[in-house]
């Protein structure tokens, strides 16, 4: 579907400037916008590669599965539906722990793992169960220490202090994740399927 948005809104563009007479302000604008995307492709391939070898560190010393054992008590309670050595728990906190560290791309595969997992545990196959709401919910705000993407973005656009969105990115992680989890519990009352 985003395709036809982006196709409708280039074939809009090119049309207004044909109709305009302009038709080199978009020869130009393209080349120009083609010329930024590579200067900034090639600025975040370092910073990310330094912050992507950092945090596969920290999953190699075992920072992750530290995280993770702290996580367990708290998932126990997220999701009291599944048993707590069901291989979807195990999962679902490597997955959260990968994104906490901005792990992004090992917590992708984990993510989805988690998701087939608690599929099996599901007894409505054609409904996303509780277990699976709130963990999309927890998985989709996902508080993170270090936005590692964010800090590059901004370093590759010229940011002076590219690190000083860590705070905010923490407070606005953290928040989001409170509101999607008691957002999750309370549709998970009014639905009346508390113990699904």
């Amino acid at each position: 579907m985003i395709n036809y948005i982006w196709l409708a809104l280039i074939v809009i563009g090119i049309l207004t400037a044909l109709l305009q007479g302009k038709t080199d302000l978009v020869t130009t604008a393209a080349f120009d916008a083609a010329n930024s995307a590579v200067e900034l492709s090639i600025g975040l391939v370092g910073i990310m590669t330094l912050w992507l070898g950092l945090m596969k560190l920290a999953e190699a010393s075992g920072i992750v599965r530290f995280i993770g054992r702290l996580l367990k008590p708290i998932m126990k309670r997220l999701f009291p539906q599944v048993p707590e050595d069901h291989p979807a728990m195990g999962s679902m906190v490597m997955n959260m722990a990968a994104n906490l560290l901005g792990l992004g791309n090992a917590a992708t595969p984990l993510g989805i793992k988690a998701m087939k997992e608690l599929q099996e545990l599901n007894e409505e196959k054609d409904t996303a169960s509780n277990a699976m709401c709130m963990f999309l919910a927890i998985n989709t705000a996902s508080v993170t220490l270090v936005s590692t993407s964010v800090i590059a973005f901004r370093k590759a656009a010229g940011s002076v202090a590219p690190a000083e969105i860590i705070g905010p990115t923490i407070i606005a992680s953290v928040i989001g994740t409170a509101v999607g989890i008691i957002a999750a519990k309370i549709l998970e009352k009014i639905s009346g399927k508390g113990g699904r």
